[in-house]
């Protein structure tokens, strides 16, 4: 990993965070907000996104960004919010750090990202996905998709198998959480969109599309709809 994309909303920090990761040999694009054409021009050969957001001041076209971009993507935010952690990786973002944060912690996070990715990189990225290429083993906890296999937890399996079964369809969170959790949906419960937030997690580690699960804000989940 050489090439990080820094995006500034406004911070006093970005320069001497620019400073801190030109330090360490890394090349440094700055950009102002999540929406420039700078922006989405770099992100093509950005090998990682840095963004300095607050969830509570998304927008509609960061949101669609955050779920179709292919980088790896870090936000630092100041706010501590489990709603707020939990609604950045339903958009997909990979790592969550709350500001103020050491450097050495940053670093290590940037480090850990660059070692998962040059993991994976004799594996081909998969853009496209096809139904008859989903395999699942009951056993297991497995799935297999375009010859990559992935190990669930038995819950995660579940939650995947089920709305695959129902592709094409919004399942609510009242219905997963009754028919996987086996238990009703509280006000303040997050076990089953950490669930979820894991499951995608895993796809991603294997270089499948984190949007084969979808949030439909407001309703639920679904599957996406492949060819």
């Amino acid at each position: 990993m050489k090439h990080i994309l820094l995006v500034d909303n406004g911070s006093t920090i970005i320069g001497k965070l620019a400073q801190l990761l030109a330090g360490q040999d890394f090349t440094v694009t700055l950009a102002n907000n999540f929406d420039e054409q700078r922006l989405k021009e770099a992100s093509i050969y950005a090998d990682l996104a840095l963004l300095m957001l607050n969830m509570a001041d998304i927008t509609d076209i960061e949101r669609a960004l955050l779920k179709q971009t292919s980088t790896p993507v870090i936000i630092l935010s100041d706010s501590n919010s489990e709603e707020d952690r939990i609604q950045a990786y339903e958009y997909g973002v990979d790592d969550y750090l709350i500001q103020p944060c050491s450097e050495r912690e940053l670093l290590v996070r940037i480090n850990a990202m660059g070692r998962r990715m040059a993991s994976n990189k004799t594996c081909p990225r998969q853009e496209h996905v096809k139904n008859e290429e989903i395999g699942f083993d009951d056993r297991l906890y497995t799935i297999s998709i375009s010859q990559k296999s992935v190990v669930f937890t038995q819950t995660e399996f579940k939650l995947f198998k089920y709305l695959f079964e129902r592709k094409g369809q919004v399942v609510t969170k009242q219905e997963l959480q009754l028919r996987i959790l086996e238990k009703d949906l509280g006000k303040f419960d997050r076990n089953l969109d950490m669930h979820i937030s894991n499951t995608r997690r895993k796809l991603f580690e294997k270089q499948l599309p984190k949007s084969l699960i979808n949030t439909v804000r407001g309703k639920g989940y679904s599957f996406a709809s492949i060819s």
